[in-house]
């Protein structure tokens, strides 16, 4: 009985036509992708999202029918990727009719490798609306992007955005012109701006030991004074600074500054509580958090004129308990909290801090670093002071505003971060 019913199934087994073969090849391959997106998957890059301003949202009548190119410089590597698209600030449904992206041959052109190419697609589809306030992972593309290596992401869109979501501080170019040329090598004749729009994250499939660390802070964490395409700013130095080491090759780095955000106010973007959700606790294998900001709440107090001391000593107390809303929020998570000190700010021609800012400042570096509150604390403030001039920054570290630290100033940031706050390892002998 069971010899004619094998027979039989056999025989069966031999008539399938080849659409059906088709078919069940299409679902052997649907399988695939369903186990593809099973990956561990970790943030390489990101940019925290906010309303654009109008000095810098891009004219409507840009974004009809056009194509915006943006290049992204990655973290760690792997073989397969998938990318964040944001409508976190739109008005109406965004929508995208489609992405590509590709291995970037500069980060100061818009070529890419066209062997490199890939569609991207949202649930199977090539296009995808994306609702007001709402962000999309798209389906996992198979790419190989090794670590620190740069990334093309080219948008469609057939309409403009209503309520530009992006970021301002890329210190990167984008290329935009009109037509569909999500997949040619180069935008001829295209239009260039130094934002990222919509982007907010590019994770990849990585092993499952792997972690990513999110700085989360305000202009000098996002990098003001860095160079255009240069990723110089202190996280990328700190991410150039793992793949030294076979104990912290595998942790991504992960930018959530903003140019003039604040922990308590909005100001530039939502305030740090505001965003801290989005920008940290959501972000696929965050498992540190390196907390710097502060300086512009401090200054923003006095900005127009001095107030009292007991308004002072209020905002000193205010602060406190945001980070310690930060902290407790992270710990929820099993996200580890390293503090950073704010760094000296005197003789700022933007702010001018007077004598009690100066207090303020002191009293929140020391609460930082007293055992207990944080996790670890990177002591930034005691890096870049000038030690005769304690209030100021180190000549050698200041941009020359005497805000916001040098180049040479974001590198030695970027050094005095400990490695082994990561991962159980010896420090490398010669950062760099």
């Amino acid at each position: 009985m069971d010899l004619v019913r094998g027979s039989r199934q056999a025989a069966a087994a031999r008539a399938i036509p080849a659409t059906a073969a088709v078919v069940l090849l299409l679902f052997f391959l649907s399988v695939s992708q369903h186990c593809a997106a099973q990956e561990h998957w970790v943030g390489s890059w990101a940019a925290a999202q906010q309303l654009m301003e109008p000095d810098n949202r891009l004219p409507p009548e840009n974004l009809e029918d056009s194509t915006l190119r943006q290049v992204v410089h990655l973290s760690i590597g792997g073989n397969i990727l998938r990318i964040h698209i944001s409508n976190a600030f739109g008005t109406v449904p965004l929508h995208l009719t489609s992405v590509h992206v590709a291995r970037a041959q500069s980060t100061a052109e818009s070529a890419i490798d066209p062997a490199t190419d890939k569609l991207v697609t949202f649930s199977g589809r090539s296009d995808a609306t994306i609702p007001p306030g709402a962000e999309y992972w798209s389906d996992p593309v198979a790419l190989d992007v090794p670590a620190l290596s740069d990334v093309a992401i080219s948008i469609h869109y057939d309409h403009a955005p209503a309520g530009q979501t992006g970021h301002p501080g890329s210190r990167a170019t984008s290329y935009y012109m009109h037509g569909n040329a999500v997949s040619t090598r180069t935008l001829p004749n295209a239009h260039t701006v130094e934002r990222w729009y919509q982007l907010s994250e590019v994770d990849v499939g990585a092993s499952d030991g792997s972690k990513a660390v999110v700085a989360i802070g305000d202009s000098i964490t996002d990098g003001h004074g860095t160079t255009t395409n240069g990723n110089d700013r202190w996280t990328d130095i700190l991410a150039r600074r793992f793949q030294l080491s076979p104990c912290t090759a595998d942790i991504g780095v992960l930018n959530a500054g903003i140019g003039g955000n604040r922990v308590l106010l909005d100001q530039l973007g939502p305030n740090a509580l505001a965003r801290f959700d989005r920008d940290v606790l959501a972000r696929p294998g965050v498992s540190f958090l390196i907390l710097l900001e502060g300086v512009n709440d401090l200054g923003m107090l006095t900005r127009d004129g001095e107030v009292s001391a007991a308004r002072h000593q209020a905002l000193v107390q205010e602060l406190i308990g945001a980070y310690q809303q930060i902290v407790e929020r992270a710990h929820a998570r099993g996200v580890v909290v390293i503090g950073g000190t704010l760094s000296p700010y005197g003789n700022s021609n933007y702010y001018h801090p007077g004598p009690l800012s100066e207090d303020d400042r002191q009293a929140l570096n020391t609460w930082i670093r007293t055992p207990g509150h944080f996790d670890a604390v990177v002591d930034f403030d005691k890096l870049l002071a000038d030690p005769s001039h304690p209030a100021q920054m180190l000549s050698a570290y200041d941009s020359g505003d005497h805000l916001h630290p040098s180049l040479a100033g974001y590198r030695a940031m970027a050094q005095a971060v400990p490695l082994t706050l990561f991962a159980n390892c010896a420090e490398q002998a010669h950062p760099k």
